[in-house]
């Protein structure tokens, strides 16, 4: 399983061999990780790349798709200005953008889930290649929750079929992104 693990974060930016202890300390010690920051605060960002930065650890910072989406989100910001908001806090707190990693969390038809399914999810292919695009190397596929004209629970093959078909979008731009799939 971690070589898998390994050979899925080889389009990552940071030292993969630092992860890859961490991954191999947890599953031995059951101790040791990555901590995951979900803010667009750039004084929550700077103050964790900071922290990450003072214990020689990586940092991984993400956004959610109703925090930052094509439209803007709650944010105001599209996947590429967050990214660049997290770089320029990496550049100016000192912290090596080869130790940064960049997720998107929970991607999917959540923000569009009111809409029938069709639309909701070209929408979801669309953001998923926007976080791709931008650089994004952590993407969590969500694709669990129902939309306007799906029964009330879905089917686990829909729930997979979607995930794999965002998957397949992020793929489209080039982008080899680490995934996590399900709703948690």
């Amino acid at each position: 399983m971690l070589k898998k693990w390994s050979t899925l974060l080889g389009a990552c930016e940071m030292d993969l061999r630092r992860l890859t202890e961490l991954f191999e300390n947890n599953r031995q010690t059951g101790h040791g990780g990555i901590a995951s920051v979900c803010s667009a605060h750039p004084f929550v960002i700077g103050a964790a790349l900071a922290l990450s930065g003072e214990r020689a650890q990586p940092a991984l910072i993400e956004a959610t798709c109703n925090q930052v989406n094509q439209f803007g989100g709650y944010t105001g910001l599209q996947p590429a200005d967050f990214a660049a908001l997290v770089r320029r806090e990496a550049e100016a707190t000192g912290f090596g953008e080869g130790d940064l990693l960049l997720g998107g969390d929970h991607l999917g038809p959540q923000p569009w889930r009111n809409e029938p399914a069709e639309e909701a999810l070209k929408r979801a292919r669309d953001l998923v290649r926007a976080f791709a695009d931008a650089g994004f190397e952590k993407l969590h596929l969500d694709c669990s929750m129902r939309c306007a004209d799906d029964p009330d629970v879905l089917p686990d093959a829909v729930v997979a079929e979607r995930a794999a078909s965002l998957a397949s979008a992020a793929e489209e731009t080039g982008a080899r992104p680490l995934y996590v799939i399900g709703t948690e």
